[in-house]
């Protein structure tokens, strides 16, 4: 169950959209299945990320031509430690492509965590299971 976390500033809603339709459609051609794939974007606020001391914001931008891609971005992908150097080489240009972060993106930060589907927990109605297929059993109810 791939997920993706994309920290960048503010990002409207078509361009979140292509950006998680891109993924997910390199994810699928891996062979992943379309509903496994979680990208979820988190706004940056100003003077949020530092980098060398400087906030990002501070770093030398000449802009994209195109006016799509980020002044910066941070990137973390969970995918399962099976996954070799080649899925994850592709995934992080597949990544820095769909956001459009190149050579003139001052700050682009991209890691990958390997996660074990045993380690990822999914409520599924009245009960919750793992990604690994497990049942864990019923949900608690919320407390109040």
């Amino acid at each position: 169950m791939p997920t993706i976390t994309i920290r960048t500033p503010e990002l409207p809603v078509p361009r979140r959209r292509a950006v998680a339709l891109r993924l997910t459609r390199w994810l699928t051609a891996q062979g992943v299945q379309a509903g496994h794939v979680v990208v979820r974007f988190e706004p940056t606020e100003e003077s949020t990320v530092f980098s060398g001391g400087m906030p990002v914001e501070a770093l030398p931008y000449e802009g994209n031509a195109d006016s799509s891609g980020p002044r910066h971005a941070s990137v973390t992908c969970c995918v399962g430690p099976d996954r070799d150097d080649a899925f994850r080489d592709g995934l992080a240009r597949c990544v820095t492509e769909a956001l459009g972060a190149d050579a003139r993106t001052p700050f682009c930060y991209l890691e990958f965590r390997p996660t074990s589907p045993a380690d990822v927990y999914l409520g599924a109605g009245e009960g919750l299971r793992r990604a690994d297929g497990t049942d864990v059993g019923p949900t608690a109810p919320a407390a109040v």
